[in-house]
């Protein structure tokens, strides 16, 4: 279980050993071994014995902004502790073998973007199949042209590889806006701000994922801040948006499901002039979205764990390859 707290004046506090959440329609207490993660927003407040008894018992907490992307966070001093990890991590850094594992990442998200489209392709609608089409021989074509991309270094390919990864994206997400209901309809992909609804329901599930992510390489002892393709981002956690390509296909395929399915509406969104952020009853509905889908069973790698477990794995995966030099 999550506990989120994002509406003003909630709060969280100890009492009894318990986790006591305080919110304007009452009181809810929950036994620390039922918690994965605690998320505060502003205007909500937790006070100090609730954080040192997350850290007791290895729990999150994260501090995230109106768009759900964690802005700070308070973690167990045992977490990320092995400097050996780090310091493989960044002799793989500079490794040729960094290009490989960078390149694999940008195809493993074109695939998973191509099946998006394939799964959502109709059995009727001409035009729309034919569009679906299209665009997906684009993405195999950028596909295929950053797997024959060599180099010795990522800095070397790292140009090439954003145009061609930007190119995919770019006909993945005009074929998306064509795909959900016509009142939901974009014209491109925005980011902060987000200029639609859509977008801004997309950001805000990116931002969940995000802290899943850190969270998963904190704990497996690698450094978030030190990226392999996002490197030039400065003092961000530039490995998480390497290893979220990975999944950012979860949040795509949850996020397009509850506007097929129409689940929001006008009081979820706070739209402004140019601008448009997910509000408190949006956030409730994609938040629980979102962590029920990553606490599915699936199999990945021969392996039947939750989504969210599989994270974790893939994160001790990560450290083993940053040793195994």
């Amino acid at each position: 279980m999550h506990i989120v707290l994002n509406s003003f004046g909630a709060s969280l506090k100890k009492e009894n050993g318990l986790f006591q959440v305080t919110t304007p329609e009452g009181r809810q207490s929950f036994a620390p071994k039922d918690i994965k993660s605690i998320s505060i927003s502003k205007g909500a407040r937790i006070s100090s014995d609730a954080v040192l008894l997350a850290i007791e018992n290895q729990i999150d907490v994260l501090f995230i902004d109106g768009l759900g992307m964690p802005q700070g966070r308070v973690w167990s001093v045992k977490y990320g502790s092995i400097s050996e990890i780090r310091q493989k991590q960044i002799e793989f850094l500079f490794s040729a073998r960094s290009v490989d594992w960078v390149k694999s990442i940008i195809e493993e998200k074109i695939n998973n973007q191509v099946a998006i489209l394939l799964t959502y392709q109709p059995s009727e609608n001409d035009k729309l199949k034919m569009i679906i089409k299209q665009a997906i021989n684009s993405m195999e074509d950028y596909h295929s042209k950053i797997r024959q991309l060599e180099g010795e270094t990522v800095s070397e390919i790292a140009p090439t590889l954003r145009g061609w990864e930007g190119a995919a994206a770019r006909k993945y997400f005009q074929v998306v806006a064509q795909i959900i209901p016509e009142n939901y309809h974009f014209e491109k992909r925005s980011h902060n701000p987000a200029h639609d609804a859509f977008n801004a329901t997309l950001n805000y599930g990116y931002g969940i994922l995000y802290g899943k992510v850190e969270s998963a390489l904190i704990k497996a002892g690698i450094d978030p801040y030190v990226g392999i393709f996002h490197r030039d981002d400065y003092n961000r956690p530039a490995l998480v948006f390497d290893v979220i390509e990975k999944f950012r296909v979860w949040i795509d395929y949850v996020v397009i499901q509850l506007f097929m399915q129409d689940a929001f509406s006008d009081e979820c969104f706070e739209k402004k002039e140019n601008s448009c952020m997910l509000d408190g009853l949006g956030k409730r509905i994609l938040i629980q979205s979102v962590n029920d889908y990553l606490a599915e069973i699936i199999v990945l790698n021969k392996m039947e764990r939750s989504r969210g477990v599989h994270v974790d794995l893939y994160a001790q995966n990560l450290a083993q390859l940053f040793l195994k030099q």
